[in-house]
């Protein structure tokens, strides 16, 4: 490759990243930002932020919010996350089946979605007493066993941000710090558990996982409680192994 091609090839790379830098910068504000306050953000020139804002424009990756607040993420965008969405329930419905075989208990999948978790799949158990919820369906972060791994796996910050906010919408009794305290066990050990602190009657055990563009999911299984805790042991080497399948094929199809 001629030094011109390498040149070439490095630009284009750079634009890229600075493209993926300014789509980022708009996903963590979603209410608007202005092509000034994008600049300071990715500290790049204002021109520099125009010219690559222009061309996300045109592609409907970018647009204008109607009512004056700024830029926002574009419709083009939302719908390559829409694709995303069913690819992951695609991904992992061989890791749900494979998990309720293993426990003969029911499996989900859930997505962590702004302050809430959202199921997105499931495979139910093969006990006739067993679990269900509705693809669509929320769940609370502080109380469930997949949102409680989605917690433990943010930062630090933004997980007591989170919690914070839970905790007074839901006017929820307790010490929010010794719950914050909790999810360090949680990032020790790597399973989150929800032990009838969710639903009457319903244990469940969960880990989270980040997908290919960094979202956080939850692979989960809830057990009638009356049975959990014979099945605790079997749950918890089940889902350690489906923790491990879905780290290789995240980075595998990366």
């Amino acid at each position: 490759m001629s030094d011109s091609n390498t040149t070439q090839s490095r630009a284009g790379i750079q634009v890229i990243a600075r493209a993926a830098a300014i789509l980022r910068t708009l996903k963590d504000n979603q209410t608007g930002l202005s092509l000034g306050q994008i600049a300071e953000r990715v500290d790049l020139p204002r021109s520099t932020v125009q010219r690559i804002v222009g061309a996300l424009q045109t592609e409907r990756l970018v647009m204008f919010d109607a009512s004056g607040r700024g830029l926002r993420l574009g419709p083009e965008l939302h719908a390559l996350a829409d694709a995303t969405r069913h690819n992951i329930v695609e991904h992992c419905r061989p890791l749900l089946s494979d998990l309720s075989q293993r426990t003969g208990e029911t499996a989900d999948l859930s997505a962590l979605r702004g302050n809430v978790m959202v199921f997105l799949d499931q495979v139910p158990g093969a006990h006739r007493l067993r679990t269900e919820s509705s693809v669509g369906e929320v769940f609370p972060l502080t109380t469930s066993a997949n949102g409680r791994a989605c917690l433990a796996s943010l930062p630090p910050e933004d997980a007591r941000k989170l919690v914070t906010k839970e905790w007074i919408t839901r006017e929820l009794n307790g010490d929010p710090g010794e719950f914050l305290a909790r999810l360090d066990t949680i990032r020790r050990d790597g399973i989150a558990y929800d032990l009838d602190e969710h639903t009457d009657g319903i244990s469940a055990a969960g880990i989270a996982f980040r997908d290919w563009s960094g979202d956080l999911h939850a692979i989960s299984v809830p057990v009638p409680s009356t049975r959990f805790e014979a099945q605790r042991s079997k749950i918890e080497a089940a889902i350690r192994h489906v923790a491990t399948r879905v780290q290789k094929v995240m980075s595998v199809s990366d």
